[in-house]
């Protein structure tokens, strides 16, 4: 058993940017995309029971319940920001409360997201375009995952915290855990106890659970990281924690927003369109897990010389994390142009679907490079103290960079014309985030050198 310990300070203020860029990275991508490769997994084994409707129910439900986690991941992104800029000041005794208000934030806001969606399902599937078995499907699913979100929320935030304090083994362990239990059950509760669908569900639902007693363990028990509850003190540290995770959620919420749209324009196609979106939509956190997980890796870096009060070192994590997330996306696109015949199969699927997957890996998925880039540059604005920036970039690129481009590139081209229209919303928001993060810095240096501080304030 691990020996209880402090939690490090300001681990990331010495030694090379590029290698806590990539440790960083690295270590919180391998949970991740496990989890997104299990996901994955679980696609491929409904597809195997042959028929399209279970695939496009996934799609319907999996728009719904992203948005509980992109909620979680804007709470989890306040925890990390609040803590690692506290490490980074020297605030111990701060970043421990910080933690403990967070994560209970964190459970409330996830319950009544609960709550909302166990009351709205039928009318939130209808908006999404699903009718008839696909509707239905996608309902029973809902039903049966909703009670994990609480859990998933609190582990999402639990992960956050221990990168903010230099862990990411231990964040790892989170992610990993869950993709790993839900490794092993999906084949038994689709196949061996016949559920289909609904045994997916509770395969993550289970998964869920223990994750949460993984993070709790790494961050209380490892790390003596939780202050004890205080109701004056959550009062008080909920307006620095939601000045943060506010606007964070609300860019979060961009990202499902953009996808739940990108399946209502695939539904007037049929549901093979719908499918193929599914397919793309699980293709793509597998492939480009290491840039999922850029964001959250470099925030605590990036976080933690802000509040040291060096600026050099911030710029020189964004810059490196940029020249990560560009080299590793154009070498998993090649690979993904490679494999363009290859993953339609695997799949199991044909005709307008197996067309509209290969047409991805064809053209559109090289242009996640702006993606990444956008994602860097997202945790430069959370962890600089201008997450609202973080939300108009990612709410203009879910509305204006993709709602005319879908509308247009699906009037156009069809089905892959929306694909495109999506991909050039990527292209000019990413760049458009990245200058304004470099400005940012250089902005926020220069006037804390006129004023004379050598630290952030918290």
């Amino acid at each position: 058993m691990d020996a209880p310990s402090r939690p490090p300070i300001a681990r990331f203020v010495t030694g090379s940017t590029m290698r806590h860029v990539v440790v960083m990275t690295l270590t919180s991508s391998v949970g991740l995309m496990a989890l997104f490769f299990v996901d994955l997994a679980s696609l491929f084994f409904l597809n195997l029971l042959g028929r399209t409707e279970i695939t496009a129910a996934i799609g319907y439900a999996g728009a719904i319940s992203f948005t509980n986690l992109s909620l979680s991941l804007g709470l989890g992104i306040a925890a990390s920001a609040l803590v690692s800029r506290s490490l980074g000041a020297r605030e111990l005794e701060k970043a421990r409360r910080y933690a403990t208000s967070a994560l209970a934030a964190t459970t409330a806001v996830a319950i009544l997201i609960a709550v909302l969606t166990a009351i709205f399902t039928d009318p939130l599937l209808a908006l999404l375009g699903a009718t008839g078995e696909a509707a239905a499907e996608g309902r029973r699913y809902l039903q049966t995952l909703m009670p994990g979100f609480p859990a998933i929320a609190g582990a999402v935030t639990c992960s956050f915290i221990l990168r903010a304090i230099g862990d990411p083994t231990r964040a790892m362990y989170v992610t990993l855990t869950a993709a790993a239990i839900n490794g092993v059950l999906d084949p038994i509760t689709i196949f061996v106890l016949g559920l289909g669908l609904q045994g997916a569900a509770v395969s993550t639902l289970v998964a869920y659970l223990v994750s949460l007693l993984v993070g709790l363990y790494g961050v209380q028990r490892v790390h003596r990281m939780l202050a004890p509850f205080r109701l004056e003190h959550f009062r008080e540290d909920l307006r620095p924690v939601f000045d943060i995770a506010i606007p964070a959620m609300l860019t979060q919420l961009a990202t499902p927003f953009a996808a739940a749209y990108l399946t209502r324009i695939a539904a007037q196609f049929g549901d093979e369109a719908v499918a193929a979106v599914a397919i793309i939509n699980r293709l793509v956190p597998v492939a480009f897990g290491v840039i999922f997980s850029l964001s959250s890796a470099v925030g605590p870096i990036i976080g933690q010389n802000y509040g040291a009060g060096e600026f050099g070192r911030v710029r020189q994590s964004l810059h490196d994390a940029i020249i990560f997330a560009c080299t590793y996306t154009l070498l998993t696109a090649f690979a993904l142009f490679l494999l363009r015949d290859i993953v339609p199969a695997i799949f199991n699927v044909h005709g307008d679907t197996a067309a509209l997957v290969t047409f991805y890996c064809t053209y559109v998925a090289v242009s996640f490079a702006f993606t990444g880039a956008q994602f860097v540059a997202q945790a430069a604005f959370n962890n600089l103290g201008r997450p609202h920036w973080s939300t108009v970039v990612n709410w203009g690129r879910a509305t204006i960079g993709t709602v005319p481009f879908l509308h247009a590139g699906a009037m156009i081209a069809g089905a892959a014309g929306m694909l495109v229209g999506s991909a050039l919303g990527s292209v000019i928001f990413g760049s458009v985030a990245v200058a304004a993060a470099y400005w940012l810095t250089s902005q926020i240096e220069r006037t804390m050198r006129e004023a004379g501080e050598s630290r952030a304030p918290i």
